[in-house]
């Protein structure tokens, strides 16, 4: 008995040592529930992403050049797949709690703006080359010194950004905020200007239950708001037959929250591998192909990047100058995740800012994302099941966690106005244009050329105004790609 509790507390010691749990003033419970909050928090990656890259047929699918197409299942197969070994991959060697998945930017921007020039194989061929150039990057510190040029400003800009983006997709998945199918306003509050419908309601209860837990400090805060909110839509369900907003107005936005018939599906793992590096530089040119890889890196590098430096605030894991531990290998195991996506035709699987609802329920180490990607492996075989929690529920978490990453806007020094207005910019970019990359592009631009013109420019790394020259580029990447293309 005495060998077993002594091994069982060695085992314990070594898990404490290895994920840091100790250090960062955390618990392995803690640890777990926060694993638990992300994964619930992100589940709707297995569900979502194979409806934008994906279909259930030809017709109603995102098809290539060549009129070739993703399965919807196998889509959902391999994004659980490729979710659950990347995270944990994250989880034991960057010992961070970051969960990763496919990236909703890079994975539209495949579906709308290059499966129509390549084939989908080649298209997570470009993928992958992206995913090849960042760890490179990465791995010979090129990337680390980017990280180190961008001034801690924006670094806590990027931060608060981040809080305020994370809530506006909360309230828009929640259909709390709205398009109004105008040009002004552009949004609007609920249908019509009114929150009219039940799915909307059950997310402002689970805001108002997550809220009120989380200022009564009660443990486990968020998964307690998520489990009650979810049953609290399951029993909406069963009375009012809502069904999904596809099937009928005011329905549920993504899944309807029944509990399935079988919670066991076998998955289908033929996607993986199904990937051509070097096709779409024979199909559309050395030169239109490589513009295509320039977008996919500058979307994969400081979505990222931005997302790494809001959560590490969040986690309060960050030091005075906004780095924060295992930098380096956080950064490079997030390149591999790239590399992942496209060899499973998935995406580019990168650094999930959802993962901060498991932050916010106290989450401090790998251990987290060790626990959230495991549950991902699970749910390839209970896919069925991953579809009883609503966005709704999801969006209201997000809310909650926003709000947790804005209260860093107190750190800012808002008199210099050569640092306010860019620091600003970067704020506000990125919900009004839904793209963490676009709010760190205008903040990087706005930065060296206010400082620059200021009187300041010495102040200024000089890799910050390459990178600045790199987002010109960017931005204006329509006119080249169409000239190219020319």
């Amino acid at each position: 008995m005495t060998d077993t509790k002594d091994r069982g507390t060695g085992f314990r010691a070594r898990i404490d040592h290895w994920f840091h749990i100790s250090e960062r003033g955390s618990t392995v419970s803690r640890e777990v529930r926060g694993g638990f909050v992300s994964f619930f928090a992100m589940a709707y990656i297995v569900i979502l992403n194979p409806l934008i890259i994906g279909g259930f047929s030809a017709e109603q699918a995102a098809v290539d050049v060549v009129g070739g197409w993703l399965p919807n299942a196998q889509v959902a197969a391999a994004t659980g797949l490729t979710a659950g070994v990347m995270t944990i991959l994250f989880g034991i060697v960057a010992r961070l709690p970051f969960a990763l998945a496919a990236g909703l930017g890079m994975n539209s921007f495949l579906a709308v703006n290059v499966v129509g020039q390549v084939t989908w194989p080649e298209a997570m061929g470009l993928v992958v080359v992206n995913g090849v150039i960042i760890v490179l990057l990465a791995a010979t510190g090129l990337r680390k010194m980017i990280f180190d040029a961008v001034p801690l400003e924006l670094k806590i800009a990027i931060t608060v950004g981040i809080g305020m983006f994370i809530a506006f997709i909360g309230l828009v998945d929640s259909g709390f905020v709205r398009s109004s199918g105008a040009s002004s306003p552009p949004v609007q509050l609920g249908e019509a200007g009114s929150i009219a419908t039940v799915p909307t309601a059950v997310f402002l209860v689970g805001l108002v239950l997550m809220g009120v837990l989380m200022a009564r400090k009660v443990k486990g805060a968020l998964l307690i708001g998520i489990l009650g909110t979810t049953v609290l839509a399951i029993i909406a369900e069963a009375v009012f037959r809502l069904g999904s907003s596809v099937e009928s107005p005011g329905g549920w936005s993504l899944n309807v929250p029944t509990l399935p018939a079988s919670l066991v599906s076998l998955p289908d793992f033929s996607l993986v591998g199904q990937f051509d590096p070097f096709g779409a530089f024979a199909r559309i040119g050395p030169l239109a192909a490589s513009m295509l890889v320039f977008t996919l890196l500058f979307l994969n590098f400081f979505d990222a990047m931005g997302t790494m430096t809001g959560l590490a605030k969040g986690a309060e894991l960050a030091d005075e100058k906004g780095d924060f531990p295992r930098l380096r290998s956080a950064l490079i195991v997030e390149g591999v995740g790239a590399i992942a996506g496209g060899a499973s035709s998935t995406s580019s699987n990168t650094v999930f800012v959802d993962s901060a609802a498991g932050i916010g329920e106290g989450a401090r180490t790998g251990l987290a994302s060790v626990v959230t990607g495991a549950l991902f492996l699970v749910a390839v075989f209970l896919t069925p099941l991953t579809q009883v929690v609503p966005l709704e529920v999801a969006a209201a978490a997000l809310v909650v966690v926003g709000t947790l990453m804005v209260a860093q806007i107190r750190e800012l020094e808002w008199t210099d106005f050569s640092s306010a207005l860019p620091v600003f910019l970067t704020i506000i970019v990125m919900p009004l244009t839904y793209s963490i990359a676009n709010g760190i592009g205008v903040g990087f631009l706005s930065w060296v050329l206010i400082r620059g013109l200021s009187g300041r420019a010495r102040e200024i790394s000089p890799l910050l105004w390459i990178v600045a020259a790199g987002f010109v580029l960017f931005f204006v990447r329509g006119p080249i790609e169409q000239l190219l293309g020319g």
